[in-house]
């Protein structure tokens, strides 16, 4: 049954005395009440070496001691810091200074990660040694007690993937989190016999706060897996009976290019849940495996949130709900409603296409340290600028457009990144594609892709062709064949390294010289010198025609 507790605390006292299997990782298993203990002996230590309130963070992959140490966070009103530990020299450093860590809990596979930091203050403890265990030892009888946390006690730091700039740290209150978990655990029907699989990092905010505390508010089980593997996917999924998973990224497509089995659909597994998966592969992984993959949509940092329902359109995230407007990035009046063809195509993208908004009430909590950061997303009325490009039907369904760092401006005109990915996405030798910006003194931007898989010059061009909805300035102009597609911790594409590399890469690009439809290998002599001229440029566009589709519908034509 779902909790009603407040706090995070409450959620782990909650689970003392009950002695089912509640934690696995690779051999290891632990019941709910070894959970509850165990949290409570780190939570007594914790409140022996820090002040309530203190920050600590977490450098670790998905060990049992991750939950183990939020769990003890939330109980000792402490908040924790998730440490990306692909970050390296001074940005870890600056990640773990920044946060205010005075105790930064790891073990020994990434103690080389901390080698020459200057880390003044910082305590370390090490899971996997002798005096760790000493140092937890006159702690095991402690019992959890959740009385003095408050549902406004700061629990998580969580650092958002932004595209520029240093990450910033995201503030999760133990309300806001317990609430996002029985939100989720009512949403799905949770059931304490139900086992989550985290896959995903827990240094990031999806794997917490749609995974694990779901499973805590109804009692379910938590599989880990230590970093996510698309290959033990379905093995772990057989070995503990997991019934649901949260997923980023391309972390769908990299399971999908597995090897298919007779056997896929024999597991307990009923639904998965996260973002960026795309209608084409969550149909082909219902196909293959029998599972649903309901697409979501929420802010990281909680401002702003989307949920399906039972009759949203094919490629739509869901309908609009009270606040939430799409507005118009030069204007900032509202925009008009989409107009789309009978397939679904985007008519009036240029016009239709603005930054999501929320004008209601919004749970963002702010980022640790960082004003300006705020004031870009909480701006005057209390109004939440979400920073994800989407457009509205006339019934009021949204559909995803990309991020507004994803919006490119070519002659003129604004296009989506998204809508151009989902036309590409059809072309047949591409296993995974990314649609970015490069920047043109005449033009404003060019647009460049980045294309895994086979890729034969002639055929792309003739694909281009073939395309009735590619916006005559929507062809890309370059195209970068990558062997694998650059990816963060979190399985999202890494455009920002994509845009900064641009045309002047390690990988072979080829181009499409202005005036001309076919493509050819871009030489070192052609980058050196201009790609464009002012003349050439006035009739830039080459092939295709029509206009942008949705974000599901057009992987699927």
């Amino acid at each position: 049954m779902e909790s009603t507790r407040g706090t995070v605390a409450e959620l782990v006292h909650a689970r003392w005395g009950d002695h089912r299997p509640g934690l696995w990782c690779g051999e290891r298993t632990l019941t709910h009440h070894e959970v509850a203990g165990g949290a409570a002996a780190r939570a007594a230590l914790l409140t022996d070496l820090l002040p309530p309130g203190a920050h600590l963070g977490i450098l670790l992959d998905n060990t049992p001691e991750y939950p183990l140490w939020l769990s003890a966070a939330a109980l000792a009103r402490a908040a924790v810091a998730g440490i990306n530990p692909t970050r390296r020299g001074p940005e870890l450093a600056r990640d773990i200074l920044h946060t205010e860590c005075r105790l930064l809990i790891t073990d020994r596979t990434h103690l080389p990660l901390l080698d020459g930091l200057d880390l003044p203050a910082v305590r370390l403890l090490v899971t996997d040694t002798e005096e760790y265990d000493a140092l937890l030892a006159p702690y095991a009888g402690a019992r959890p007690d959740s009385s003095r946390a408050t549902p406004a006690d700061r629990l998580l730091l969580y650092f958002t993937s932004g595209s520029t700039g240093a990450p910033k740290a995201a503030i999760c209150t133990q309300g806001r989190l317990a609430a996002a978990g029985r939100t989720l655990a009512g949403q799905f029907a949770v059931r304490p016999d139900d086992v989550h699989y985290v896959c995903m990092p827990m240094f990031h905010g999806n794997a917490v706060i749609a995974d694990w505390a779901p499973a805590l508010v109804a009692g379910a089980g938590v599989a880990l897996r230590c970093r996510f593997s698309a290959s033990a996917f379905l093995t772990d999924v057989r070995r503990h009976r997991a019934t649901y998973f949260t997923y980023v990224g391309r972390a769908i497509q990299y399971v999908l290019a597995t090897e298919p089995g007779p056997d896929d659909r024999d597991h307990r597994l009923r639904l998965g849940f996260g973002t960026e998966a795309g209608a084409v592969d969550a149909a082909a992984f219902e196909r293959r495996f029998g599972v649903r993959l309901e697409e979501g949509y929420g802010s990281s940092e909680g401002g702003a949130a989307i949920r399906w329902r039972p009759g949203t359109p094919s490629g739509a995230v869901g309908p609009a709900t009270p606040g939430l407007v799409v507005l118009h990035p030069e204007t900032h009046e509202e925009c008009p409603p989409a107009v789309l063809d009978p397939a679904g195509g985007l008519l009036n993208g240029d016009e239709a296409i603005g930054e999501l908004v929320n004008r209601g009430p919004s749970p963002f909590e702010g980022y640790w340290r960082n004003p300006r950061a705020e004031s870009e997303r909480l701006r005057a009325g209390g109004e939440y600028w979400t920073g994800d490009l989407f457009y509205r039907d006339a019934d009021g369904f949204l559909y995803f457009a990309g991020r507004t760092d994803d919006r490119l401006r070519v002659d003129g005109e604004n296009l989506a990144a998204a809508m151009i990915e989902n036309i590409l996405a059809r072309y047949e030798g591409a296993e995974a594609v990314a649609v970015y910006a490069v920047p043109d003194p005449v033009t404003g931007d060019q647009v460049m892709a980045a294309l895994a898989g086979d890729f034969d010059p002639a055929d792309f061009a003739g694909f281009l062709r073939a395309q009735p909805d590619l916006g005559t300035k929507m062809a890309p102009r370059f195209v970068r064949v990558v062997r694998r597609m650059p990816v963060t911790a979190t399985n999202k594409i890494h455009r920002a390294l994509l845009r900064r590399e641009g045309v002047r890469c390690a990988d072979p690009v080829w181009w499409r010289p202005p005036g001309e439809e076919a493509y050819r290998r871009l030489t070192g002599e052609d980058a050196e010198g201009p790609l464009v001229s002012p003349r050439e440029a006035l009739s830039y566009g080459g092939v295709g025609g029509g206009a942008p589709t949705t974000r599901g519908e057009a992987a699927q034509k």
